[in-house]
């Protein structure tokens, strides 16, 4: 038992009982003034709206620069002062200091995988000849900067195995640049393109598939103007980006997303289109046929289509049509009115991916926001259910049509990454690499509740906490929640988690409505007019949390990041008594004008628009931003963004700050916390999550009473 460990019990001896509302050591610097500009009114049909904090949305200004600056520095000083901010940064390290392997794939004679030693900011992609080869590193974007803000976005390989397309983002930007190099001899070539967002590189015949959008116009913020118009072009290797061939374009629909690739033997050509995060359309044509223009597969934008595999003339497709939890159809696309026919069909459970591998369909579905996997035959038949070690999530499983195994990856909040051979033919899986953890993962346990919401809707949610834990309301409790886009939240292992068990405490993860854990019910349960019942899910939890001792209003602390960034800002204005520490991440947090930036208006879909005059009301009802009331004490806060963060701006969180320290009315602090040369949080640095985890984990025990460490 090392040092660490015995001080969390101590921790908790020394612990004091008083909650928020606690005298404390710690004084909070003023904060910096606000400008308020009176003159900004909008008027959304018929109700006039004030907007007296709109100049900071303007992320190129020196005031609105200045502004963040001060903030931060009344952020840092105050987590400066918390005494043992230096030791929990310290155990995070030493917790995240152990080698992280992923699961392998095959790209020919070689075998690939990402691995992280320990500390490294960035996973390094390895390879190696044949499963008994050296490894050798292929690429390391650790080298491509010195802070560790460069990160590999996406690799994928020609069908001939001859080449690699790789996309790199810097400081966390959803823009990235995309190379090319030659796998055996891991040349660099010289082909490189720029300004594209949201894609890979979908490999054809002597070039790749890919969308980009115009470079933004001269004065145009890259971070924040609306993007719009993006196009298919294909580049052909060996030329420049300036001869690609524009593959697609719609010049009637500009906030519309395209994404192009190609079957195996090149022969069909995919463009999905999409009018947001929800709901697409395929359009498809044959490219052995001169001059064939395109037609439309499936007809968007009311349910969703995936192509998982394209054999000859047919092709594999995953949907929600007529089905909420999914099916696998298949289409025959020479057909002069193709019919979708199941393969798979719609069951109780959520059917949530598939893949395809020697000769194989594999089945991914979530049973309570657990894994369960099935192998079938092409014809349906059930051929097994592929045995799992636990409650957990699965993934992997992909390969070609002549693999005889494949490979895939197990994990739960108590178990490591794991990586598993698995033979086709007879189904046997083998271990190939565990994880090695320099603490004891099994003094944790992890328990399934389920609670009422407010309108009675059975709702599950994950406890993990070390055993022998007492419930007498005294647990420090970290809620978490996402509750949107269709998104499963399944358990997962997570280093700096440990942190708070060690010490006690409880993470509660709620599978809560508008996520996808229950199917596209569950989703649509949760979005456009029906959106408070994500907030009604998520404060019943809180709620549950207490009444059963778990946890008590003093103790709690509630999380979430983008949308579920959105989450906790709602329930934190709706509910300020419940929590003594809320943390609103990357959040969308104005309702009201999310949409004119960047691809925002690509959420439309999920939220409505405030354009919209029956979208409107409800929005008002329950934006963050605008449900702020002066006067009311509000819990001690920690708002968190960063300055490349170019899908949620951080104007949400710059107006959302400014307005609740102005209308705070008590002495809680409410904090802005913004990163430097970060984004959305996809390629952040470990360094950089590793101090962000020790400033939540600090200002969270701190106002929870926590004295000594």
């Amino acid at each position: 038992m090392n040092r660490y460990y015995l001080a969390g019990a101590a921790l908790l001896v020394a612990a004091l009982t008083a909650g928020c509302q606690s005298t404390m050591a710690i004084k909070t610097k003023p904060y910096p003034e606000t400008r308020k500009d009176t003159t900004v009114v909008d008027d959304y049909h018929g109700t006039r709206v004030a907007d007296p904090y709109r100049w900071l949305e303007d992320d190129r200004s020196t005031e609105t620069a200045a502004w963040v600056a001060a903030q931060n520095a009344v952020t840092q000083d105050y987590l400066a002062q918390i005494p043992y901010r230096e030791q929990i940064k310290q155990r995070l390290t030493e917790l995240y200091d152990y080698p992280k392997e992923g699961t392998p794939f095959r790209v020919g004679e070689y075998y690939f995988f990402y691995k992280n030693d320990g500390l490294q900011n960035q996973s390094v992609l390895y390879y190696q000849k044949g499963l008994d080869g050296t490894p050798e590193v292929f690429l390391d974007p650790n080298t491509l900067s010195k802070d560790g803000t460069v990160a590999l976005n996406t690799v994928t390989f020609s069908k001939d195995d001859r080449y690699a397309a790789y996309s790199v983002s810097r400081s966390g930007s959803d823009w990235v640049d995309i190379y090319v190099m030659e796998v055996a001899t891991r040349k660099q070539l010289a082909d490189k393109i720029e300004w594209v967002k949201f894609s890979g590189a979908s490999w054809g015949d002597g070039g790749f598939y890919y969308s980009r959008y115009d470079a933004p116009a001269e004065g145009a913020s890259a971070y924040s103007a609306k993007n719009e118009f993006q196009k298919v072009y294909f580049h052909k290797l060996g030329t420049p980006q300036a001869e690609d061939r524009l593959i697609y374009e719609d010049k009637t629909h500009p906030l519309r997303y395209f994404s192009g690739f190609v079957s195996d033997d090149f022969r069909w050509l995919f463009i999905v289109g999409s009018e947001g995060t929800s709901g697409n359309e395929i359009l498809y044509k044959n490219l052995t046929v001169p001059n064939a223009s395109f037609k439309t597969l499936f007809k968007g934008f009311a349910n969703d289509y995936s192509i998982v595999d394209c054999i000859g003339n047919t092709a594999y497709v995953l949907t929600n049509a007529e089905a909420p939890n999914f099916r696998l159809v298949s289409v025959d696309l020479n057909a002069a009115v193709p019919v979708a026919t199941d393969v798979i069909p719609e069951s109780e459970n959520l059917l949530e991916w598939a893949t395809t591998a020697g000769g194989a369909i594999f089945a991914g579905y979530l049973k309570d926001a657990s894994s369960r996997v099935y192998q079938y035959g092409f014809d349906g038949a059930l051929v097994r259910e592929i045995a799992l070690p636990g409650i957990g999530t699965a993934g992997g499983f992909s390969g070609e049509a002549e693999d005889t195994e494949v490979f895939y990856g197990f994990s739960s909040f108590n178990v490591p990454p794991t990586s598993y051979r698995y033979t086709i033919a007879d189904g046997t899986s083998t271990l190939y690499h565990e994880t090695k953890v320099n603490f004891d993962v099994s003094a944790f346990t992890v328990e399934q509740v389920f609670y009422p919401s407010k309108d009675g809707t059975r709702v599950p949610m994950f406890l993990v906490y070390k055993k022998g834990l007492k419930r007498d309301g005294s647990n420090p409790v970290y809620l978490y929640a996402y509750g949107g886009f269709n998104i499963s939240r399944t358990p997962g292992f997570s280093a700096s988690n440990i942190l708070l068990l060690e010490q006690g405490g409880i993470y509660a993860l709620a599978n809560i409505r508008g996520g996808g854990e229950y199917g596209e019910a569950w989703h649509r349960a949760g979005m456009l007019e029906k959106k408070q019942n994500v907030f009604d899910d998520f404060i019943a939890a809180a709620e549950y949390l207490i009444a059963e001792k778990y946890t008590s209003p003093q103790k709690l602390a509630i999380a979430g990041g983008s949308n579920g960034g959105l989450l906790i800002g709602a329930c934190l204005t709706q509910r300020p008594d419940l929590y003594c520490a809320t943390f609103p991440m990357v959040g969308v947090l104005d309702m009201l004008r999310y949409h004119r930036f960047t691809i925002g208006w690509g959420w439309v879909v999920e939220y409505g628009s405030a354009d919209n005059a029956a979208d409107f009301p409800y929005l008002y009802k329950y934006s963050p931003l605008h449900n702020i009331k002066r006067g009311t004490c509000y819990p001690p806060t920690m708002i968190m963004t960063a300055d490349h963060d170019d899908r949620v701006v951080p104007a949400h969180s710059f107006k959302f700050g400014a307005t609740l320290q102005a209308a705070q009315g008590c002495e809680n602090p409410i904090l802005l916390r913004v990163e430097s040369d970060a984004g959305h949080g996809a390629g952040k640095p470990i360094s950089k999550s590793i101090q962000e985890q020790a400033d939540i984990w600090s200002f969270f025990l701190w106002n929870a009473g926590v004295r000594n460490f």
